[in-house]
């Protein structure tokens, strides 16, 4: 941190430098305010996530102007493999890319600091700064040794899925997280031959979740399982060993064998919680907007939530910069109105999540769009975001697959 920025006033504080608070920062540095963006860690990280960047992250990195910087660093995919529990295989066209997270973020984050940004880390939030009024002013950081103060006209939280930050903050509904992952990287280059496109799998033994295998480009894969329960069901069944999973998924998917079998591991597998839905968190509260996972940015039946995190931090640097001289209500407003434009969306993938718990589902949909190109084409819309995958998961769109479609 340079000395012009030992006051740590400013008009914007993001807290987070993530997708969701480097794509806030970048969109208001732009717009000529000045922002502090502070994270608890140095960068370049790690980061527990899948590394695929699906459409929704694609244009979101679009309207930053960065989606070439990160093609040219990501390892482009051009479908994505679905195999089903009964060994149904179907692959479905987009434009995918792999990037570790340690390259994304640094990349976002340093992206803000071109564009004006100011750059403190590490400094992990430990509470907000209060008017009298209760309005948020700002936060209290513990920078290194020292604890200090940065005050600011807005304060942006996006803070992951941490809970202890959303309830230091005052917006946290619901501490217990939607889900979890576990992911590993793996250096096979034997299998860059055989693993192309994005794997997904289902299968019984993985108990209610999936796995995947992402090819990173260089023979280096990203390997992982991840577990979705859903809002208000967390002690239902109990939530299973994520490393049992990991196991399991190497039993039942050969591909996921050979490499752990046959490929270096780079570091142990690491988890992590993961908050969708958009639920479980006030959005915002007066001088205060949370974006990105912290707000459950996270789509429920994929686990998939850079694209939606990105948006979620470019709404709240538009609802900011466009009501810069207005009051809170007005920023508040806005900004939530964002979000809950997108809540349909997340409400079918909640819905879409039976996919996950009844995986005789994926055995039947999979047999159906083997034969018939039209619902092969509404799977493949599901990941562009053209197509609704509630509808797929309804007993009504289950029966009407039976239909004829053309």
């Amino acid at each position: 941190m340079s000395d012009a920025c030992a006051s740590f006033d400013c008009d914007v504080l993001v807290i987070g430098a993530g997708p969701a608070g480097s794509a806030c920062a970048i969109l208001l540095a732009r717009a000529g305010l000045d922002v502090l963006l502070c994270d608890r860690h140095e960068f370049p990280r790690d980061k527990v996530c899948g590394d695929g960047l699906i459409p929704d992250a694609l244009q979101a990195l679009a309207r930053l102007g960065l989606a070439d910087a990160v093609l040219a660093r990501a390892a482009p995919a051009s479908r994505l493999d679905c195999f089903a529990p009964r060994g149904g295989q179907l692959a479905l066209p987009a434009q995918l890319a792999v990037l570790a997270r340690r390259e994304l973020d640094e990349l976002l984050r340093q992206a803000a600091v071109d564009a004006g940004a100011r750059w403190l880390a590490p400094a992990r939030f430990e509470a907000p700064l209060l008017h009298a009024d209760g309005r948020v002013a700002g936060a209290r950081l513990r920078h290194g040794e020292a604890v200090r103060q940065a005050r600011a006209r807005w304060t942006v939280l996006a803070t992951g899925a941490d809970a202890k930050a959303l309830e230091a903050a005052g917006v946290c509904r619901r501490r217990a997280p939607s889900g979890m992952a576990l992911r590993g990287h793996v250096h096979c280059p034997a299998m860059a031959a055989h693993i192309s496109g994005l794997q997904v799998v289902w299968h019984r033994a993985l108990r209610g979740g999936y796995g995947w295998i992402f090819p990173g480009g260089g023979g280096r894969f990203n390997i992982g399982v991840g577990y979705m329960h859903g809002q208000g069901r967390e002690q239902a069944r109990g939530a299973p060993n994520l490393r049992e999973l990991l196991a399991a998924f190497q039993q039942v998917h050969e591909p996921a064998r050979a490499l752990m079998q046959g490929g270096t591991p780079l570091g142990e597998p690491k988890g992590a919680p993961l908050r969708c839905s958009l639920a479980g968190t006030a959005f915002s509260r007066p001088g205060l907007l949370v974006a990105g996972e912290a707000a459950g940015s996270t789509y429920l039946f994929t686990g998939e939530g850079i694209g939606k995190a990105m948006e979620s931090g470019l709404a709240a640097g538009e609802a900011i910069a466009r009501q810069r001289h207005g009051g809170d209500a007005q920023v508040c407003a806005a900004y939530e109105a964002e979000l809950l434009a997108l809540k349909p969306r997340f409400a079918a993938y909640e819905l879409a999540n039976r996919f996950n718990e009844r995986p005789w589902m994926v055995d039947f949909l999979v047999w159906r769009a083997r034969r018939c190109p039209a619902v092969a084409a509404r799977l493949a819309g599901v990941l562009d975001e053209s197509q609704d995958p509630g509808r797929l998961a309804s007993a009504q769109g289950l029966l009407r697959l039976l239909l004829p479609l053309g």
